[in-house]
């Protein structure tokens, strides 16, 4: 019997088994340093193999809809700063202070990777142009992301040894090395990773679900649920829900309003409305070094499974569209 659309996927499923894990069984001491370096290899090898599989040919095919490219940036790091910052009177109050900061912390993260092209091929959009600006809104945000959050959250000086050329040459050495290693390895391994993609994907989802439970593990034992009333976590999950809303509102206004073809609009709502999940935890480890990230990762984890859900009902929408290539009855 096949499986509602309504429920949970696997993935959302592990995700949460993975926070009742870290909960019950928290990793302490020798375990939680073994975890935390087996989570930084699995992020790099993540990396790694993204790099080996982005065919050169369709970044260069995509790379050339540069008002399509600006556009997506535009929402990704402009437009969510300014929703989050807009949202302060309202949030503040329902979810607090620390969430807030989480809020922000989402609003500065790059655009999703794999899901953003997956949704936008399901949907028939705009692939080459998805595959372009995901792939370079990770790479950038390598460098804006930090520059971000120091702006919206004032953390310059938290990050590794203290400034923000730190966090961004670590951030840059623990994602954007791994994945130029990639680009350059795809010569010889790029056809055995485009064969085996499905398996690019359980690493992708180990490796967030490895960081979840090591920073979640270090959460609880510094008192994360006492932190985090029941009810300040129904606020969360509405205060994401607008957020998403908004995003999602404006890039179609947007996309539509600048004229863009049906294909370019497709592209534009779903690879400006998402944040990764995939980047954002191990760039938190970097940007907040020694402090519980816990709550601050608890938005991203909403954020990132309400995108999933809303964004797979919307493609499937999009799919169901009559197809123009096709011969008439």
């Amino acid at each position: 019997m096949a499986r509602s659309r309504l429920l949970p996927d696997n993935f959302t499923l592990s995700l949460v088994a993975v926070v009742a894990l870290a909960t019950l069984l928290p990793a302490r001491g020798n375990v939680a340093v073994a975890f935390g370096w087996i989570t930084n290899l699995g992020i790099a090898l993540l990396f790694f193999l993204h790099g080996a599989k982005l065919s050169r040919e369709a970044v260069l095919a995509g790379a050339s809809h540069v008002r399509l490219h600006l556009l997506i940036f535009a929402c990704t790091f402009g437009l969510f700063p300014l929703l989050g910052l807009a949202l302060r009177p309202v949030l503040t109050p329902l979810v607090g202070p620390e969430l807030h900061r989480g809020v922000l912390y989402l609003c500065a993260l790059p655009a999703t990777v794999q899901s953003a092209i997956a949704f936008t091929s399901l949907a028939r959009g705009n692939i080459p142009a998805a595959i372009c600006s995901a792939a370079a809104s990770s790479l950038f945000g390598v460098f804006v992301t930090p520059l971000l959050v120091t702006l919206l959250l004032g953390v310059s000086g938290e990050a590794g040894s203290g400034s923000l050329l730190d966090a961004i040459l670590k951030i840059g050495a623990q994602l954007l090395l791994p994945f130029a290693l990639g680009q350059v390895a795809r010569t010889w391994i790029g056809g055995w990773v485009t064969r085996h993609k499905d398996w690019l994907k359980y690493v992708d989802q180990s490796s967030i679900l490895l960081v979840v439970y090591t920073a979640f593990s270090a959460a609880v034992i510094n008192g994360l649920w006492q932190q985090v009333a029941p009810l300040t976590l129904l606020g969360l999950a509405v205060s994401c829900c607008v957020l998403l809303a908004l995003a999602l509102l404006a890039t179609h206004l947007l996309g539509t309003w600048l004229g863009f073809s049906l294909e370019d609009r497709i592209t534009i709502l779903f690879c400006g409305s998402k944040k990764s999940l995939a980047t954002g935890v191990p760039m938190a480890q970097v940007l907040f070094a020694g402090q519980t990230l816990g709550v601050l990762l608890l938005p991203l984890m909403l954020f990132h499974q309400l995108q999933l859900m809303v964004c797979a009902v919307l493609a499937q929408r999009f799919a169901r569209r009559p197809d123009p290539a096709a011969p008439a009855a």
